[in-house]
């Protein structure tokens, strides 16, 4: 059994499925990877305390989280098998009751990234939720996930490194960053070049972009399970994919 990385990936909106340049991305990154033998994500549309694991079932059902887009992003389909092993683990691994929710499927922070990176769904899929913003108890939470990526599991936190929204001018894939989102990427991606995680932690009075750049914080929080999860999170992590996209950092990057 190979041992997983721990991914942390901007998901962006379903327009990334009609995007050649980013989709491809995706899949040449998923295509240098060992199959997992399953998929935990944490997506950053799924905010819920206690600790709450969705849907375990073959074919977890999609939530079409979203509004305005073509009629098509509605029928889409990822048909996963469910995952009640890996729910069982976690609930051993936490020690403590983790809540269960099985109503609850794959928001599109989970499936839309999926849908390039894993196409044939073959590959048992399940969705944890963000119990908190504190960084490190994000961190902490990663570091007790650790031991999955030894059984084959890739933990995937799901964000966007920038997500100012209401501050962008330009609805348009191939829109010129604001300044705002440049700094900030450009700053993390320094401070995780020194495994500096303690500054990373500290990014709402150091980096500069805020509050522009995450107004609201659920698309940066998954990026500390992530760090979390790392063998060694003072190692520089791998950076897959950057650019912008609609002005918005897509920096993603994997921890051995």
């Amino acid at each position: 059994m190979t041992k997983q990385p721990a991914l942390y990936i901007g998901h962006g909106a379903p327009l990334l499925l009609d995007d050649p340049i980013w989709s491809g991305q995706l899949a040449n990154w998923s295509a240098k990877l060992d199959r997992p033998t399953a998929i935990l994500i944490v997506s950053a549309h799924w905010e819920s305390a206690p600790l709450t694991i969705g849907s375990t079932t073959a074919g977890t059902p999609l939530i079409y989280d979203f509004g305005g887009f073509d009629p098509k992003y509605y029928n889409l389909q990822y048909k996963a098998p469910g995952a009640p092993n890996l729910a069982d683990r976690i609930s051993k691994i936490m020690g403590e009751t983790v809540h269960q929710d099985p109503n609850r499927g794959l928001d599109h922070g989970a499936y839309v990234p999926l849908l390039k990176m894993f196409p044939d769904a073959d590959i048992p899929v399940l969705q944890m939720s963000i119990p908190t913003f504190d960084p490190e108890k994000l961190f902490e939470l990663g570091k007790r996930l650790a031991p999955l990526r030894d059984e084959g599991v890739l933990i995937i936190g799901s964000g966007f490194l920038t997500h100012g929204l209401p501050f962008l001018k330009e609805f348009r894939i191939e829109a010129t960053a604001p300044g705002w989102s440049v700094e900030f990427d450009l700053w993390a991606k320094e401070v995780l070049s020194r495994g500096a995680v303690d500054e990373l932690m500290n990014y709402k009075k150091l980096a500069p972009g805020m509050p522009y750049a995450h107004p609201t914080v659920e698309h940066f929080a998954p990026i500390f399970i992530t760090l979390g999860a790392a063998t060694n999170a003072e190692v520089a992590p791998q950076t897959e994919i950057d650019g912008y996209w609609m002005g918005l950092s897509k920096r993603s990057f994997q921890v051995a």
